[in-house]
């Protein structure tokens, strides 16, 4: 058998359970991600289903970013022995013990004494890595193996992996690139990503292999309009919400809508006009996000050029005045009964971001009903979930209705839904970055996409290589 070689642990069905072992020899692998299958691609129970791989000679795990479908099956892997490094940049290193916690508790164990043991294994294995340097994994006189992480721009802490795979003996070397997920270009408070400088081998997602973003330079304004329509109506607008990435992207271009109003400073007196932004509450109501959002307030020296000028202006893009955050359950409650016997405008993120669980759903049910309120999505909604059915709503001939908890609610609330919030690149970025930055990844390897998405990336990356005089090996596992 020729090394390295490269076997895949999920993210060939779709577009979740990212996991992919690179073997470099007959005893020595690396383990790229550990993620957990979700929506359709799950299996009963998938959270607790035991490996399907042999754990013996991974010399470390390698995390590409912090989402769920990234790693979280690592409880499993623990589970099962591993006791190995957890590789991963300084800032994933920081938001990965707030994710796996929540999801140990929901998932597996709400026991404190269990949860606590949970987590200071996984704080001993985890290593954090500086982007943009070589890591030795294995050096001896037949093998030898380095990582290097580099931005992938989507989400805080996010990064491919380049390894590096040198057979002294043989005088042979092999480059293979883990593109992990790549993110879309000016996304709120990220660095931009720079493609590779080479890969003999790419192992690439293709979630939106199928597809071109709209513009996304005028997004913010159309956020800005949405909730002046809102405010008009004297109505709440729902914004359901992932905790990780998209809830801190909303923040960021709220507060700057805010400051542009110039109705931050507290000599300006309120007014009576029901478009008065000075006296719009937004309502962050979601434990975990709230974590999140305040490491992402200490990770501000990874955030890019522009969020850092802000702060340097005294600006808090991440904790302005008007945000307010809901921790305990009965607060949840108060805010709920407040907003639906006041219909007073405000505007609530709140988790998850689907609509199938978390604090959203006692917000629609109290809501959803009464037409003055609007649901204003801003993220991917999964088939078969409350929120996709919600979503389809929009512009429907006759009242539709949506079963939560067991019961039934017609949406009358307007619906609509938000363009350019995608935090993964389009086509057009993906085949950019198979380019690299002068060598052309020799062969690719598609995954995490529906099937449909994977094929139309395979041709578009089939014709741009041919286009420029390239070769191109492109399979699909």
């Amino acid at each position: 058998m020729d090394y390295p070689n490269l076997s895949h642990h999920g993210a060939t069905r779709g577009v979740t359970g990212s996991c992919h072992q690179l073997h470099l020899d007959t005893a020595n692998s690396l383990l790229i991600d550990c993620g957990l299958e979700q929506g359709t691609d799950a299996t009963p129970n998938s959270q607790t289903t035991p490996l399907d791989f042999a754990i013996t000679g991974i010399q470390a795990l390698v995390i590409t970013h912090v989402h769920l479908d990234h790693v979280g099956r690592i409880p499993t892997l623990l589970a099962a022995g591993y006791r190995g490094p957890i590789l991963c940049s300084e800032p994933s290193a920081k938001l990965l013990p707030l994710i796996l916690e929540d999801a140990y508790r929901l998932g597996i164990s709400s026991e404190p004494a269990q949860i606590a043991r949970y987590l200071d294994l996984l704080n001993r294995l985890v290593v954090p890595l500086p982007f943009d340097q070589w890591h030795t994994i294995t050096q001896t006189p037949s093998l030898e193996c380095r990582i290097r992480l580099q931005r992938a721009g989507h989400l805080l802490g996010s990064a491919y992996v380049e390894c590096d795979v040198r057979y002294p003996k043989q005088a042979t070397d092999t480059r293979v690139v883990f593109s992990g997920d790549l993110g879309a270009p000016d996304s709120p408070l990220l660095r931009p990503l720079q493609p590779p400088e080479s890969a003999d081998i790419l192992v690439l997602e293709s979630t939106y292999g199928d597809r071109l973003h709209p513009d996304r330079s005028e997004r913010q304004q159309r956020l800005e309009s949405a909730i002046d329509r809102a405010l008009a109506d004297q109505g709440t607008i729902l914004i359901p919400a992932f905790s990780l990435g998209r809830t801190q992207e909303l923040l960021y271009e709220l507060e700057d809508i805010l400051h542009r109003k110039a109705l931050l400073s507290d000599e300006e007196k309120p007014g009576t006009d029901p478009l008065d932004w000075s006296q719009l509450p937004i309502i962050l109501d979601s434990p975990l996000a709230q974590r999140v959002t305040q490491a992402y307030r200490e990770l501000h020296d990874y955030w890019n050029t522009e969020a850092r000028q802000r702060l340097g202006e005294g600006r808090k893009p991440l904790g302005f005045r008007q945000l307010i955050c809901i921790d305990t359950h009965a607060k949840h409650q108060q805010v709920v009964n407040y907003l639906k016997s006041t219909g007073r405008p405000a505007i609530v993120i709140a988790g998850n971001g689907m609509c199938s669980g978390g604090r959203i759903v006692n917000y629609l049910k109290a809501m959803l009903e009464d037409p003055r309120h609007e649901v204003m999505f801003v993220g991917y909604q999964a088939i078969g979930t409350p929120g996709a059915v919600i979503q389809a709503s929009s512009g429907a001939d006759r009242t539709a209705w949506v079963e939560l908890d067991q019961v039934r609610y017609e949406i009358r609330a307007k619906v609509m839904t938000l363009e350019g919030y995608s935090a993964h690149a389009d086509q057009a970025g993906l085949v950019r970055f198979a380019l690299g930055q002068g060598q052309p990844a020799r062969r690719v390897v598609l995954v995490h996409g529906e099937g449909r998405a994977k094929q139309a990336l395979a041709r578009a990356l089939r014709l741009r290589y041919e286009a420029l005089g390239y070769e191109l090996d492109v399979t699909i596992p």
